[in-house]
C-alpha cells in the first residue's frame, strides 16, 4: 500500500492511531447505484437523481435512527437496470433486499421498508469517493480491483463516503456491518475468504457499525483475548459507561473500556489535525 506523506491516511498510520472503535455507526443503509462520478456530498446534488428522489432519500434517512444512504457503482456497469439495496444490520437478523429499477425516479414511490427481493449473498463495499477525499479513490480502487475475481458482480461495489477517510482503504462487509480499515490489496482476498467462511479477522477491523465506539473496541478485545474467530462467537448484549457485556462461545464476558486522548491527526487530506480518542479494552471476567 503506497501512502503519500501529505495524506490523511499516512498521517494516521504514522501517528499510530488505532483502528478499534472507529467504525461510523449505522443500523440501516440504502445503497443506490449511481453511475459516473459523484459530488462531494451525494445528497446535496439533486441534479443527479432529481429533486423529488433526493428529497425522498433525505426523508428516509431523517425518519430513522442511524440510517444512511450510500451511492454505489461498478465501472463495468454502464447500462441495464439501476439497482438499489436496503441493508438492515440491526433490529433483527441482518438482511439485504434488492430492487431493480428502470430509472431513479422510481425511488420516489418505492416501498423501501417492505419491498424488494431478499438477497442471500453478502455485499462488500470499498470506498472510492475521490471527491470526498483523494485517499479513498487512490487507495480504495486497487482493493476493489484485487477483489474483482473473488466476489460476484452484485457482491462488490465502489461506494461513496463510508466515514473515516484517514483509515483508507476502507471496506464495509454487509449485511453484518463489519467495517475494516487499512485493507491492503495483497490481503483483501484473504480477508473476504475468511468472512465468507463465517470467520471474523480482527487485524484490520475498525468495528461493527451497529455498536457504539466503546462496544466496538470491547468486541475486538474479547475476540483477541479468547481467540474467538467465528462471526457468531461473540455478541454485545449490554453496554454501560466503562463496561461492556458480551455473550461469547466461551460464556458471558465483561470487558472494561477506558478512553483517553489519541494522537491528533487530520480527518481529511489538507485539513488541520484534530483530537482523536483511543480506547483501551480489557477483559475483566
Amino acid at each position: 500500500m503506497s501512502l503519500q506523506p501529505s495524506s490523511c491516511s499516512a498521517a494516521s498510520l504514522d501517528a499510530g492511531e488505532p483502528l478499534a472503535g472507529t467504525a461510523s455507526r449505522a443500523d440501516t443503509i440504502l445503497l443506490v447505484e449511481v453511475r459516473g462520478a459523484w459530488e462531494r456530498d451525494v445528497l446535496d446534488a439533486p441534479g443527479r437523481l432529481g429533486t423529488s428522489v433526493t428529497g425522498r432519500l433525505r426523508s428516509w434517512v431523517e425518519e430513522r435512527v442511524r440510517a444512511k444512504v450510500l451511492f454505489v457503482r461498478r465501472p463495468v456497469r454502464r447500462a441495464g437496470d439501476v439497482l438499489a439495496f436496503v441493508v438492515r444490520a440491526a433490529g433483527g437478523p441482518p438482511s439485504i433486499r434488492r430492487f431493480a429499477l428502470s430509472r431513479h425516479d422510481e425511488l420516489a414511490e418505492l416501498d423501501l421498508d417492505g419491498g424488494g427481493e431478499l438477497v442471500a449473498e453478502p455485499i462488500a463495499l470499498v470506498c472510492g469517493h475521490g471527491r470526498r477525499d483523494p485517499c479513498c479513490a487512490r487507495l480504495g480502487t486497487p482493493v476493489f480491483d484485487a477483489l474483482r475475481d473473488t466476489l460476484g458482480p452484485e457482491e462488490l461495489w465502489l461506494s461513496s463516503h463510508q466515514g473515516g477517510h484517514r483509515f483508507a482503504p476502507n471496506l464495509l462487509w454487509l449485511p453484518e456491518g463489519f467495517a475494516f480499515g487499512r485493507v491492503a490489496p495483497a490481503t483483501a482476498q484473504a480477508l473476504v475468504a475468511e468472512l465468507r467462511a463465517g470467520r471474523l479477522p480482527t487485524a484490520s477491523l475498525r468495528g461493527r457499525i451497529t455498536l457504539a465506539p466503546e462496544a466496538q473496541a470491547a468486541e475486538i478485545a474479547a475476540r483477541d483475548a479468547l481467540g474467538l474467530e467465528g462471526i457468531a462467537d461473540a455478541k454485545v448484549v449490554e453496554a454501560a459507561p466503562g463496561l461492556v457485556r458480551l455473550a461469547t462461545a466461551a460464556g458471558p464476558l465483561d470487558v472494561g473500556v477506558a478512553s483517553e486522548p489519541g494522537p491528533p491527526v487530520p480527518a481529511s487530506c489538507g485539513a488541520e489535525p484534530e483530537p482523536t480518542v483511543r480506547y483501551t479494552a480489557t477483559v475483566v471476567r
